[in-house]
């Protein structure tokens, strides 16, 4: 029994791989199916397809305006408390920065003012002092005018107001144009120059000038008419004295 079972199996052997070569004659996708299919390592270019085109802008009409999407964006949004207060410090910051550059301008104006008005008046003091070949010294001449001056007040102790006021200064005058002839010509001229300034005032010192020196001139002209008449007695007294020499003889 076992003997036929295995020679049935013997001869069914051949005829189930006869039938299996068979169908793999018939059939070959059904071996290569369960082959793995491999990806391409580049991908494919569809050539095929058109490139695509980019959209053209919008067309803007010139009475458009041209609005930015943060602007629109800022005006539909209400200010913030934030943002009232960051103007408020703006305004404030500005305000100081203003203020601090104003008054740095006026102290600069100021200091140089300073500057101008040291420099004037060193120039001044300088352009007074008399140049080094007229010979003129300050320090006697000085202590000349000085000397003269208090001789004067010494004099007009016990008269009047007006020649206790008046006399000092006048010898004084006297003794700086008489000592210190250049000295005292500056001087005069700057008086002059700030006189100008004030038309009543230099109108005044004219009329005052005019009259000493009509004052000067009359006092010369009678000085020399002086002279003259004093001449002319001694003449006529050594004329006389001849005449009664030459007869006494």
């Amino acid at each position: 029994m076992a003997a036929r079972v295995l020679l049935q199996r013997r001869s069914f052997a051949p005829l189930a791989a006869a039938a299996a070569l068979g169908g793999i004659a018939f059939s070959p996708a059904v071996v290569f199916a369960e082959a793995p299919k491999r990806k391409p390592i580049y991908d494919e270019v569809d050539y095929s397809s058109p490139l695509p085109v980019a959209p053209s802008p919008p067309a803007i009409l010139p009475s458009q305006p041209i609005q930015d999407s943060d602007d629109e964006e800022h005006k539909t949004r209400a200010p913030t408390p934030t943002d009232r207060l960051a103007v408020q410090i703006g305004r404030a910051r500005l305000f100081l920065y203003d203020f601090a550059v104003a008054a740095e301008n006026k102290v600069n104006q100021t200091m140089d003012s300073a500057f101008d008005l040291e420099q004037s008046f060193t120039r001044t003091i300088a352009s007074l002092a008399p140049p080094r070949e007229s010979g003129e010294k300050l320090m006697p001449g000085a202590i000349y005018v000085l000397v003269a001056a208090m001789a004067g007040s010494i004099v007009t102790r016990n008269r009047s107001v007006i020649l206790r006021a008046t006399v000092p200064f006048a010898l004084g005058i006297g003794a700086g144009w008489t000592v210190l002839p250049i000295t005292m010509r500056n001087v005069s001229d700057l008086t002059w120059k700030y006189e100008q300034k004030f038309p009543a005032v230099a109108e005044s010192h004219i009329k005052l000038r005019e009259g000493i020196q009509r004052g000067i001139h009359f006092a010369k002209v009678h000085r020399e008419v002086g002279v003259q008449y004093v001449d002319d007695k001694v003449t006529d007294v050594r004329e006389a004295i001849e005449g009664w020499v030459k007869q006494g003889k």
